[in-house]
């Protein structure tokens, strides 16, 4: 709830606990055990977010956060938390927010796409599953597409490409360094695996533009921009993978914009853990300068988990407004782990954050942020405020009436392929074999001009030697000498003209 220029998140007893928009970008942290109220407290602070005028972004992993474009319900959980919480003196009251649906299937939503070259070597690798000396190789094949103009756009597009470079590979060597041709073929059987996975669908045009999700409605509130990633977190790595790209894409293409009034957008990474599962050392170290730089540009990142220690402590440092919800601990291992969350805490006399963590109930937290002067606030146990749009799925009909009715919809929902380095390639190698083609028929027309050539020679030198050879024939005289002379003149005739056509 957007109130007194802050977003309103629940309250502490009579005291309001409230994020301040100045501090934001300094990211945050939703953690909690399944079924703690983590869904909600996301739900509130994007509605919150929205309505202040900050554009926002969400993971919906489960489903149950499409329903913001509709107002939300009145029903007996929501009226006993408002009268719980005097929330109705504050101005509490259902709405709903502008939201766009994205899916990278084009099933759930607008087609999101991005292309080949964008996505980069190095995440690509990561879908893909590289190990090291492969994904040097992918980095190879993008300098050698770099400076060969070549357009790497969807998955024939890199198919051509490493067919190619499996081509020319000894060529290539010389210049780039070496590809061996089984390290070629184990990444052509990943970007086949990957098409089967519906790589082909979302790599492609048109390809999104990051400064469409950008700016507000009529009334002032951000837009919100939802992706359904039910189908899509069945696929892990290609999940956070995709994710961590729409991150980098705002860290590249956003300017510098240092300490603002309020966030430009805020983004909600759920099931967060997943990002930093398998990672490798670059992967890590990529991830870690996206979230500690991207606080310049005025993006705020949030990361909901359901424990803390999901996240490396190099990123985890950097979240300064962080919402704990309850966390189980039956185990030694679980205790210590709580232990820890609780003493990241900045310490509340009146109680002890250990023990209230571990006994915190439904949509409630224990809630630390910054202050305006980007110092931590005494952790305080928060109850938080219900949702004020609609809390669950919609409905086909109300989904496609959203997607088919949104502005962006003549704009991404129809692909189309665009000349790139597949129909490049796909020239060149015409090109090459009809090259081949002509050389081989000129090399054949060359040798039956020589076999006539040496036939004609043959035939006419016969019939004017036999010709010179009567002549002789005659001066020596008798059938003898008209034989010998034939025969010696034939083989003279054709010498000479033998020697003729070779000229």
């Amino acid at each position: 709830m957007y109130q007194d220029s802050k977003i309103l998140v629940g309250m502490s007893g009579e005291e309001k606990v409230y994020i301040y928009p100045k501090m934001a970008n300094r990211h945050g942290l939703i953690a909690g055990a399944t079924g703690t109220g983590k869904t909600v407290t996301l739900k509130v602070m994007a509605e919150s977010f929205s309505a202040c005028g900050v554009p926002v972004f969400l993971a919906d992993v489960k489903g149950d956060l499409a329903g913001m474009c509709n107002m939300g319900t009145m029903n007996k959980n929501v009226q006993e938390r408002v009268e719980a919480m005097s929330l109705d003196k504050l101005g509490f009251q259902l709405d709903q927010y502008p939201t766009t649906y994205w899916d990278v299937y084009g099933e759930k939503g607008l087609p999101l796409r991005t292309t080949i070259t964008e996505m980069g070597p190095l995440l690509l690798s990561r879908i893909l599953g590289l190990n090291n000396t492969q994904t040097d190789i992918m980095s190879i094949l993008f300098k050698v597409a770099d400076d060969n103009d070549l357009l790497l756009i969807d998955t024939k597009d890199l198919r051509a490409l490493l067919q190619f470079a499996g081509e020319y590979a000894k060529d290539l060597s010389l210049q780039y360094g070496n590809m061996s041709k089984q390290s070629l073929a184990a990444i052509i059987r990943a970007v086949v695996a990957l098409e089967g996975q519906g790589g082909d669908q979302f790599f492609g045009e048109p390809a999104l533009n990051i400064a469409d999700w950008f700016g507000t409605d009529y009334t002032g509130k951000g837009k919100i921009q939802v992706l359904d990633c039910q189908k899509l977190i069945n696929n892990p790595t290609m999940y956070s993978t995709f994710l961590l790209w729409m991150m980098s894409e705002l860290f590249e293409n956003l300017p510098e914009a240092g300490d603002m009034e309020k966030p430009k957008m805020v983004f909600f990474f759920d099931e967060a853990h997943m990002l930093f599962d398998n990672a490798s050392k670059a992967l890590l170290e990529r991830i870690a300068q996206v979230v500690k730089l991207i606080r310049s540009k005025g993006v705020g990142i949030y990361f909901i988990t359901q424990n803390p220690r999901d996240i490396p402590d190099e990123v985890l440092a950097q979240l300064g407004n962080k919402v704990e919800h309850a966390l189980h601990a039956y185990t030694p291992a679980e205790q210590k782990a709580a232990k820890a969350v609780s003493m990241s805490f900045r310490e509340n006399p009146e109680f002890d954050t250990y023990e209230t963590l571990l006994n915190l109930g439904i949509g409630e937290a224990l809630v630390s942020v910054l202050d305006e002067k980007g110092v931590p606030t005494i952790v305080k146990k928060t109850t938080i405020l219900p949702p004020q749009s609609q809390m669950g799925p919609i409905t086909d009909a109300e989904r496609d009436s959203q997607i088919k009715g949104n502005l962006l919809y003549t704009r991404y929902h129809d692909y189309y392929d665009r000349d790139s380095a597949y129909e490049f390639l796909q020239r060149r190698t015409a090109d090459v074999a009809k090259t081949a083609q002509e050389q081989k028929a000129a090399t054949e027309r060359q040798k039956q001009s020589k076999k006539l050539a040496k036939s004609v020679a043959n035939s006419a030198g016969g019939t004017i030697g036999r010709e010179i050879g009567n002549t002789i024939g005659k001066s020596i005289g008798g059938k003898f000498g008209k034989k010998l002379g034939g025969n010696v003149g034939a083989t003279l005739g054709r010498g000479i003209l033998s020697t003729l056509f070779k000229f």
